[in-house]
């Protein structure tokens, strides 16, 4: 892995990290106040909920770099190598479509929240701050796929099988 893909990755990293330590702590601080306070704060449940589809997206962008996504790979074990890189490549070109399309797709909210102004129910912040996070996960997704098929045309061209993520089920 490249130098700003390291860099890439540790970033990705921490943040899932920092998100999913503040999501443990905010339902662990809503639950002490609900059921020992018997009050709830209005802020607790959404910024869970949004730290929550950023922890989603990022994920998604490891989950694609590490190949641990879904993928059906019976037909890509049983080829020789170069036919196997070539599905893998047009699977990851599928994948590189699909952001794309989901880019272009949820850039527009985020801009009419950023024309109109508007904001979160209970934090009282711009709604753009989390209609941000889609079109920064399909990034990071588009940038990893990227780094994948860059991966897979040296395989091809040094006629070796795909690297392939952890399977989950034999």
């Amino acid at each position: 892995m490249s130098a700003p893909g390291k860099t890439l990755a540790a970033i990705e990293r921490f943040a899932m990290l920092w998100l999913y330590a503040f999501i443990a702590l905010v339902i662990v601080i809503e639950v002490l106040r609900r059921f020992v306070f018997d009050y709830s704060s209005i802020w607790g449940e959404e910024a869970a909920r949004y730290a929550f589809v950023y922890l989603v997206w990022i994920g998604a962008a490891v989950g694609v770099r590490n190949r641990s996504h879904i993928s059906f790979t019976l037909l890509a074990d049983i080829l020789p190598p170069r036919p196997a890189t070539v599905l893998s490549m047009f699977g990851h070109l599928a994948i590189l479509g699909f952001a794309i399309f989901a880019c272009y797709w949820s850039v527009e909210p985020l801009l009419i929240s950023l024309e109109f102004g508007s904001v979160s129910e209970g934090l009282r912040l711009s709604r753009a701050w989390f209609l941000a996070a889609v079109p920064i996960g399909f990034t990071l997704v588009l940038l990893r796929t990227c780094g994948n098929l860059v991966d897979d045309v040296r395989a091809f061209r040094a006629n070796r099988r795909p690297d392939v993520g952890e399977k989950l089920f034999d």
